[in-house]
């Protein structure tokens, strides 16, 4: 069952799943020693369902956040979609290939970035590896040093080129391994967690990156993330998934539109007033003369407010505060399908 809030591309779109599915096989744990090796011996099973049944479409060019919260199925999700895992069933094209039966030709098409692990030499200088993936891909010479130059601009590696991999920060290592992922020019790329870990600066400095990519580049990016801020800033389109299940598939907008229901707005009062009540909201916030008000969107405008506002109050200056991703998102974490789709 596709989510709410349907995804618009189609069958011709780069990435194309139907009914995707992963199961697992999980023995249960006995407490003690003598549970332990019983259930070596055991052929009891439990069946975990993490991915249950996902339809997705991604059009070329696009850059789709995948959220969900922890054991929701976005990592078996990418890790079916990069042919590290092959479904328990349903069907999967991706760049015109099924993933895990056409693994050279299809490898040398995407590019991958795990932010828990890298794809470089742990002991080799950062040149170094870069230099074995290019004969790797069999990337031209002079289209290697190319990119180099263009990643190098972007991602500022001339620092660490020469440092072993075990050595460079975690903030450098990343840079390293989201060059290594572009380095043979791939049509898509998937990014689990590229920020995890980050400082603010360096966190910048990556989704810079990204963004260029897929701006200049045209190149199609799957990001996994629980940092929102990540969302907020790169992707136009946002799937969620919760329980291995597809909730929401649509834009930034419609997603703070169906489910973002409280508003804000924050008004700087031009005198001292004692109370400063306004029909159809609710203070929640004051500072001196800065009040900040919280409204249902659906119950009244925006703009009626305002209307009221200025009719009763001299008024300094005033915003209208949307809520952030993570309030908007927080029901499909806390409650699942059923707490996301009573927003319906």
């Amino acid at each position: 069952m596709p989510g709410i809030g349907a995804g618009a591309t189609g069958a011709g779109g780069l990435i194309h799943a139907r009914g995707l599915v992963k199961h697992f096989k999980v023995a249960p744990r006995r407490p003690g020693l003598l549970g332990a090796l019983r259930g070596l011996a055991s052929r009891e099973a439990a069946t975990v369902r993490a991915v249950d049944g996902i339809d997705l479409d991604v059009a070329a060019g696009e850059l789709v956040g995948y959220l969900g919260p922890n054991g929701a199925g976005k990592s078996t999700t990418l890790k079916m979609l990069t042919g590290i895992l092959v479904p328990t069933a349903g069907e999967v094209r991706v760049a015109g290939h099924v993933p895990w039966a056409d693994r050279v030709a299809y490898t040398r098409r995407i590019g991958v970035v795990f932010g828990q692990r890298t794809n470089l030499w742990w002991d080799l200088p950062t040149q170094d590896s870069l230099e074995l993936l290019r004969h790797v891909y069999r990337v031209p010479a002079d289209r290697f040093r190319r990119n180099l130059r263009v990643f190098d601009d972007l991602l500022e590696l001339g620092a660490f080129m020469h440092t072993p991999v075990r050595q460079l920060s975690l903030g450098q290592r990343m840079r390293a391994d989201l060059a290594a992922a572009l380095l043979h020019d791939p049509d898509l790329v998937f990014l689990d967690e590229p920020t995890i870990g980050l400082d603010v600066v360096a966190k910048g400095r990556i989704r810079e990156f990204i963004r260029s990519i897929n701006a200049e580049r045209g190149v199609t990016v799957m990001l996994t993330t629980h940092d929102l801020g990540d969302v907020e800033k790169l992707c136009r389109r946002v799937v969620v998934i919760a329980g291995g299940r597809l909730l929401f598939d649509g834009t930034l907008e419609g997603l703070h539109a169906r489910f973002g229901h409280a508003r804000e707005l924050v008004v700087d009062f031009d005198a001292d007033y004692a109370e400063v009540p306004l029909d159809g909201a609710t203070v929640v916030a004051r500072d001196g003369r800065r009040v900040t008000y919280r409204f249902a969107r659906g119950t009244v405008s925006a703009s009626e407010l305002i209307r009221r506002l200025v009719d009763r109050y001299r008024v300094a200056d005033l915003t209208v505060r949307e809520p952030d991703i993570e309030a908007v998102i927080r029901p499909f974490y806390e409650g699942g399908a059923g707490a996301a789709c009573a927003g319906r």
